[in-house]
């Protein structure tokens, strides 16, 4: 049986399925000059590159989403009052 390739592309989303290792994965994440998305250090598709400004943006703004979204939630856990629903029979 032929072994089965552990890295490459198919229809233009890379793959990589090699042991990951710490060094290979902050070379990933870390890479200057390069654009706002890199291949992934491990699995499929891209992942952020921290070493880009934008990437930084995108980051601030989901845990600003998240923030809103947990504080929206306990807002309205408060306010909400029991209701009484009766049935005729």
């Amino acid at each position: 049986m032929a072994d089965k390739p552990t890295s490459g592309e198919i229809l233009g989303v890379p793959y990589n399925f090699e042991r990951p290792s710490i060094g290979r994965m902050l070379s990933s994440y870390w890479q200057p000059g390069k654009s706002m998305l890199v291949e992934k250090p491990f699995g499929v598709g891209y992942t952020l590159n921290l070493a880009n400004w934008r990437s930084w943006v995108i980051v601030g703004i989901a845990g600003l989403l998240l923030w809103n979204e947990s504080t929206k939630g306990s807002d309205e856990a408060e306010e909400s009052e029991p209701v009484e629903v009766l049935v005729d029979e």
